[in-house]
């Protein structure tokens, strides 16, 4: 499910099963974390491209149910970890984070 694209132009989603994607539409994400599961592809890193900065956010699977949210930024002191069950919810709130990272004054 790799775009094709020679890159991502601002970030990209790994998951523990070999997918990548670059560049995910909120749609993308929705279904990649609604893929997880708690067997092989119990998380997903979505990071910037090579060299445009140091975030990342991470969605992982509960054993419980749910899943774990982890959203860090060192170069604005932010690390916020929520328990979530709405994967829209996740998928809505990762594109949102995402874009005032890579476009810092977009009003999103």
């Amino acid at each position: 499910m790799s775009s094709g694209a020679p890159g991502a132009r601002y970030y990209r989603v790994d998951c523990e099963n070999g997918i990548t994607v670059d560049d995910p539409s909120e749609d993308s994400l929705h279904m990649l974390i609604g893929d997880l599961d708690g067997d092989d592809n119990t998380f997903l890193v979505l990071q910037p491209d090579a060299g445009s900065g140091s975030w990342f956010a991470t969605v992982a699977v509960l054993e419980d149910g749910g899943f774990d949210v982890v959203r860090r930024d060192p170069e604005r002191h932010e690390h916020e970890v929520t328990t979530e069950t709405s994967v829209a919810r996740i998928a809505h709130e990762l594109t949102v984070w995402a874009a005032r990272r890579v476009r810092p004054s977009a009003r999103v």
